[in-house]
Protein backbone atom coordinates (compact mmCIF):
# COMPACT_ATOMS: atom_id res chain seq x y z
CA UNK A 1 0.00 0.00 0.00
CA UNK A 2 2.70 2.49 0.96
CA UNK A 3 4.52 1.58 -1.94
CA UNK A 4 1.37 2.69 -3.72
CA UNK A 5 1.06 5.95 -2.57
CA UNK A 6 4.56 6.51 -3.64
CA UNK A 7 4.82 5.84 -6.71
CA UNK A 8 1.13 7.18 -7.65
CA UNK A 9 1.51 10.26 -6.31
CA UNK A 10 4.66 10.51 -8.52
CA UNK A 11 3.08 9.47 -11.42
CA UNK A 12 -0.45 11.57 -10.74
CA UNK A 13 1.29 15.47 -9.61
CA UNK A 14 5.08 14.71 -9.86
CA UNK A 15 5.49 16.59 -12.89
CA UNK A 16 4.94 20.38 -13.15
CA UNK A 17 5.62 23.07 -15.71
CA UNK A 18 5.29 26.64 -15.26
CA UNK A 19 3.08 28.84 -17.52
CA UNK A 20 5.46 29.90 -19.88
CA UNK A 21 7.06 26.51 -20.61
CA UNK A 22 5.07 23.68 -22.51
CA UNK A 23 7.67 20.61 -20.60
CA UNK A 24 7.09 19.55 -17.77
CA UNK A 25 9.75 18.91 -14.93
CA UNK A 26 10.14 16.89 -11.75
CA UNK A 27 8.90 18.26 -8.47
CA UNK A 28 11.93 17.33 -6.71
CA UNK A 29 14.40 19.84 -8.04
CA UNK A 30 13.51 19.21 -11.63
CA UNK A 31 15.46 16.32 -11.14
CA UNK A 32 14.19 13.39 -13.02
CA UNK A 33 16.30 10.88 -11.60
CA UNK A 34 14.69 11.67 -8.34
CA UNK A 35 11.03 10.80 -10.28
CA UNK A 36 12.16 7.82 -11.67
CA UNK A 37 14.13 6.48 -8.50
CA UNK A 38 10.29 6.84 -6.68
CA UNK A 39 8.33 5.54 -9.31
CA UNK A 40 10.88 2.64 -9.96
CA UNK A 41 11.24 1.58 -6.36
CA UNK A 42 7.66 2.03 -6.05
CA UNK A 43 6.43 -0.31 -9.13
CA UNK A 44 9.54 -3.10 -8.21
CA UNK A 45 7.97 -3.06 -4.13
CA UNK A 46 5.19 -3.63 -5.23
CA UNK A 47 5.13 -6.31 -7.45
CA UNK A 48 7.75 -8.14 -4.81
CA UNK A 49 5.18 -7.54 -1.90
CA UNK A 50 2.68 -9.65 -4.69
CA UNK A 51 5.18 -12.29 -5.36
CA UNK A 52 5.97 -12.58 -1.47
CA UNK A 53 2.11 -12.32 -0.78
CA UNK A 54 1.98 -15.42 -3.14
CA UNK A 55 4.80 -17.41 -1.97
CA UNK A 56 3.50 -17.12 1.60
CA UNK A 57 0.17 -18.37 0.58
CA UNK A 58 1.92 -21.57 -1.20
CA UNK A 59 4.21 -21.97 1.64
CA UNK A 60 2.76 -24.79 3.59
CA UNK A 61 2.79 -27.21 0.37
CA UNK A 62 6.44 -26.45 -0.14
CA UNK A 63 7.58 -30.54 1.00
CA UNK A 64 11.36 -29.97 0.40
CA UNK A 65 13.20 -28.85 3.11
CA UNK A 66 15.93 -27.17 1.03
CA UNK A 67 13.03 -25.29 -0.92
CA UNK A 68 11.78 -23.90 2.41
CA UNK A 69 14.91 -22.93 3.47
CA UNK A 70 15.36 -21.04 0.52
CA UNK A 71 12.25 -19.71 0.76
CA UNK A 72 12.59 -17.68 4.01
CA UNK A 73 16.33 -17.17 3.42
CA UNK A 74 15.27 -15.23 0.06
CA UNK A 75 12.72 -13.55 2.73
CA UNK A 76 14.91 -11.80 4.73
CA UNK A 77 17.45 -10.96 1.84
CA UNK A 78 14.84 -9.54 -0.24
CA UNK A 79 12.95 -7.38 2.87
CA UNK A 80 16.32 -6.04 3.79
CA UNK A 81 17.28 -5.12 0.61
CA UNK A 82 14.20 -3.33 0.35
CA UNK A 83 14.15 -1.36 3.45
CA UNK A 84 18.02 0.06 2.53
CA UNK A 85 16.39 0.72 -1.02
CA UNK A 86 13.30 2.71 0.27
CA UNK A 87 16.28 4.49 3.22
CA UNK A 88 17.94 5.68 -0.21
CA UNK A 89 14.49 6.62 -1.94
CA UNK A 90 13.79 8.49 1.24
CA UNK A 91 17.13 11.00 1.70
CA UNK A 92 17.32 11.26 -1.87
CA UNK A 93 13.31 12.75 -2.67
CA UNK A 94 13.86 14.68 0.40
CA UNK A 95 17.35 16.25 -0.43
CA UNK A 96 15.50 17.27 -3.50
CA UNK A 97 12.51 18.66 -2.04
CA UNK A 98 14.81 20.67 0.30
CA UNK A 99 16.76 22.14 -2.60
CA UNK A 100 13.53 22.97 -4.97
CA UNK A 101 13.61 26.26 -5.80
CA UNK A 102 10.62 28.63 -5.57
CA UNK A 103 10.74 29.64 -8.90
CA UNK A 104 10.67 26.20 -10.11
CA UNK A 105 7.27 25.99 -9.17
CA UNK A 106 5.53 29.12 -8.07
CA UNK A 107 2.22 27.95 -7.26
CA UNK A 108 3.52 24.96 -5.34
CA UNK A 109 1.47 22.55 -7.40
CA UNK A 110 1.82 18.71 -5.77
CA UNK A 111 3.58 19.89 -2.81
CA UNK A 112 1.16 17.48 -1.25
CA UNK A 113 1.72 14.88 -3.69
CA UNK A 114 6.10 15.30 -3.30
CA UNK A 115 5.25 15.41 0.64
CA UNK A 116 2.86 12.13 1.02
CA UNK A 117 6.05 10.31 -1.55
CA UNK A 118 8.23 11.85 1.10
CA UNK A 119 6.44 10.18 4.18
CA UNK A 120 5.61 6.80 2.98
CA UNK A 121 8.85 6.39 1.46
CA UNK A 122 9.79 6.77 5.48
CA UNK A 123 7.22 4.42 6.73
CA UNK A 124 8.58 2.17 4.16
CA UNK A 125 11.61 1.75 5.66
CA UNK A 126 10.11 0.49 8.82
CA UNK A 127 7.52 -1.87 7.26
CA UNK A 128 10.14 -3.57 5.38
CA UNK A 129 12.58 -4.12 8.35
CA UNK A 130 9.58 -5.40 10.38
CA UNK A 131 9.46 -7.64 7.24
CA UNK A 132 12.83 -9.02 7.59
CA UNK A 133 12.64 -9.49 11.18
CA UNK A 134 9.15 -11.70 10.92
CA UNK A 135 11.26 -13.24 8.18
CA UNK A 136 14.20 -13.98 10.38
CA UNK A 137 11.98 -15.23 13.39
CA UNK A 138 10.32 -17.76 11.04
CA UNK A 139 13.82 -18.92 9.94
CA UNK A 140 15.03 -19.39 13.58
CA UNK A 141 11.61 -21.29 14.49
CA UNK A 142 12.73 -23.57 11.42
CA UNK A 143 16.11 -24.19 12.47
CA UNK A 144 15.02 -24.57 16.20
CA UNK A 145 11.83 -26.93 14.93
CA UNK A 146 11.98 -30.02 12.87
CA UNK A 147 10.86 -27.71 9.87
CA UNK A 148 14.63 -27.54 8.22
CA UNK A 149 15.79 -30.27 10.11
CA UNK A 150 17.35 -32.80 7.60
CA UNK A 151 18.66 -35.48 10.30
CA UNK A 152 16.48 -38.51 11.28
CA UNK A 153 15.34 -38.51 14.88
CA UNK A 154 14.03 -41.57 15.96
CA UNK A 155 10.66 -41.27 17.82
CA UNK A 156 11.95 -43.29 20.74
CA UNK A 157 14.43 -40.71 21.63
CA UNK A 158 12.58 -37.24 21.52
CA UNK A 159 12.00 -36.53 24.67
CA UNK A 160 8.99 -34.71 23.95
CA UNK A 161 6.96 -37.96 22.88
CA UNK A 162 4.55 -38.51 25.78
CA UNK A 163 4.90 -41.95 27.29
CA UNK A 164 2.91 -44.18 29.95
CA UNK A 165 5.17 -44.06 33.34
CA UNK A 166 6.49 -47.62 33.76
CA UNK A 167 3.91 -49.44 36.81
CA UNK A 168 5.07 -52.80 38.84
CA UNK A 169 2.75 -55.52 39.30
CA UNK A 170 1.51 -54.52 42.65
CA UNK A 171 0.60 -50.82 41.34
CA UNK A 172 -1.21 -52.24 38.44
CA UNK A 173 -3.27 -54.35 41.02
CA UNK A 174 -4.25 -51.53 42.96
CA UNK A 175 -5.20 -49.43 40.72
CA UNK A 176 -7.06 -51.48 38.01
CA UNK A 177 -8.95 -53.17 41.26
CA UNK A 178 -9.21 -56.54 40.25
CA UNK A 179 -6.98 -59.31 40.04
CA UNK A 180 -7.27 -62.58 37.37
CA UNK A 181 -7.61 -66.07 39.40
CA UNK A 182 -4.23 -67.40 37.72
CA UNK A 183 -5.56 -70.82 35.79
CA UNK A 184 -5.60 -74.08 37.47
CA UNK A 185 -2.21 -76.06 37.41
CA UNK A 186 -3.53 -79.37 36.16
CA UNK A 187 -5.13 -77.21 33.54
CA UNK A 188 -1.44 -77.65 31.64
CA UNK A 189 -0.61 -80.67 33.12
CA UNK A 190 0.89 -82.89 30.32
CA UNK A 191 0.61 -85.84 32.19
CA UNK A 192 -3.23 -86.01 32.27
CA UNK A 193 -4.95 -87.74 29.03
CA UNK A 194 -8.00 -86.66 27.86
CA UNK A 195 -10.25 -83.42 28.24
CA UNK A 196 -9.94 -81.00 30.81
CA UNK A 197 -13.19 -78.80 31.95
CA UNK A 198 -12.22 -75.51 32.55
CA UNK A 199 -13.96 -73.16 35.60
CA UNK A 200 -14.57 -69.62 33.99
Amino acid sequence: VFSIVVFGSIVNEGYVNRSSESQEHCIFNRNRNACNYGITVGVLAFLSCLLYLALDAYFPQISSVKDRKKAVLSDIGVSAFWAFLWFVGFCFLTNQWQASKEEYNPLNEGGDAARAAITFSFFSIFTWVGQAFLAYQRFKLGADSALFSQDYMDPSQDSGMPYAPYTNEEDATDAVGTYQQPPPADAFDTETQGYQTQNY
